[in-house]
């Protein structure tokens, strides 16, 4: 796959779909990488060219060391959008793909198109910046092994993961390609979010999607579209924290529905 010079990193990206359509760019969540949205470029690339990239940290891009943060996660998409050539473009993003998103709607506006913010939430109140310096702490204790089951938890419903234990083991392949740097570097991100309180400057089409089963972010994320006037809130069922790979047909519908695809 190819890469682009983005903010003195190279940064891996994917681009599927024809020359001339409209552009739609994917950013993955922690610990995944941009295969995670086989399912979505499967349906999506041919009305949209796709764009779908290894965030830094992840997959086949470059993981520097130190602290990473949204609104630097924010300018690599910018970043990569213009070694590309692409003025402007839809977007989903899911996790810190959606927070990066809300980046990207806040202080990018006149970049971003359409935005389907998914999965996610905007602030880190003090149990969300413990449970991620308490993650950190295993990790750099036990490396990705101690992240892995965890994850998966997380991440599928107790049905999803009875019924898939072959499925689930690519899953799990993916998350040991993530770097120690990218961890540490992007739990220093989750733990200083602090979107939240600006919520109400968006003004941007935004579409908020979140599986009914993740945890706290239904209704982190009811709050967040109450927030942005004009947005919707779509809750895909018998879905945990990544509904596009557990719920690819209700996912995928919903995105279709939004982008008018």
């Amino acid at each position: 796959m190819p890469k682009a010079s983005v903010n003195s990193i190279e940064l891996n990206y994917q681009i599927d779909g024809p020359e001339g359509a409209p552009w739609l760019t994917f950013s993955n969540s922690l610990a995944c990488n941009l295969s995670m949205w086989d399912g979505q470029v499967a349906v999506l690339a041919g009305p949209y060219r796709t764009l779908r990239y290894d965030k830094r940290g992840h997959g086949a891009s470059d993981a520097p060391a130190g602290d990473y943060s949204f609104p630097e996660l924010a300018k690599d998409v910018v970043g990569l959008w213009d070694a590309l050539g692409i003025e402007t473009s839809d977007y989903c993003g899911l996790s810190m793909g959606g927070m990066t998103g809300i980046g990207l709607l806040l202080d990018h506006a006149d970049r971003i198109g359409k935005a389907a913010i998914c999965d996610c939430r905007a602030d880190a109140p003090p149990m969300f910046h413990d449970m991620w310096f308490e993650r950190r702490g295993e990790y750099e204790k036990d490396g990705i092994e101690a992240v892995v089951e965890g994850n998966l938890e997380r991440w599928f419903t107790e049905a999803c993961r009875a019924e898939n234990p072959s499925w689930l083991d690519a899953v799990r392949e993916m998350i040991r390609t993530m770097s120690a740097n990218g961890f540490i570097g992007c739990t220093a991100a989750l733990m200083n979010l602090d979107y939240l309180k600006r919520m109400d400057a968006i003004t941007g089409d935004v579409m908020f999607l979140v599986g009914a089963q993740d945890g706290p972010h239904p209704g982190a994320m009811a709050e967040m579209q109450g927030k942005v006037a004009g947005s919707s809130l779509v809750v895909i069922e018998n879905a945990a924290h990544l509904p596009n790979l557990e719920q690819p047909q209700a996912f995928n519908a919903a995105l279709k529905s939004y982008f008018g695809v």
